[in-house]
């Protein structure tokens, strides 16, 4: 199951908020943030950027960071975490399955994968090969 540490998650605070405002507005089922949390978390961070209301449309629920200042980004960062320490949050844990694509390729891309479908025609067994083992990093 991924999860994020909201005091260290990892990544610089952009990606952290625009992340965390993602989790807060798919419609995840496995997610150990109550559903109020999230549109708290997310409508005080729009309050931050925007001055009109929220959106109520799901599909409109997105922050845009691009306008917004150094001083919008920490405060948007800070309600994160003060918004999940109050509700006894440390780590947003959630499950979701691989979505089907939501797009349909290019006609003019449409050759190369067929081409390389009858190149490689069975679906591969993984998705990311693993490792390399100590012996084959030491062979490089």
């Amino acid at each position: 199951m991924p999860s994020l540490d909201a005091h260290n998650p990892g990544m610089p605070d952009l990606q952290f908020v625009l992340f965390v405002s993602a989790l807060c507005t798919a419609n995840l089922e496995t997610i150990n943030v109550p559903a109020e949390l999230r549109r708290t978390i997310f409508d005080r961070c729009w309050a931050l950027i925007r001055t009109e209301p929220p959106p109520t449309d799901p599909k409109e629920r997105v922050l845009d960071l691009r306008d917004g200042t150094e001083l919008t980004l920490e405060a948007c960062v800070s309600t994160i975490r003060s918004l999940l320490s109050e509700a006894g949050v440390t780590t947003l844990m959630w499950d979701h399955p691989v979505s089907e694509p939501t797009h349909d390729s290019t006609p003019a891309a449409q050759p190369l994968i067929e081409r390389l479908g009858r190149l490689y025609p069975e679906d591969p067994d993984i998705v990311d090969p693993p490792p390399p083992s100590p012996k084959d990093r030491a062979e490089t």
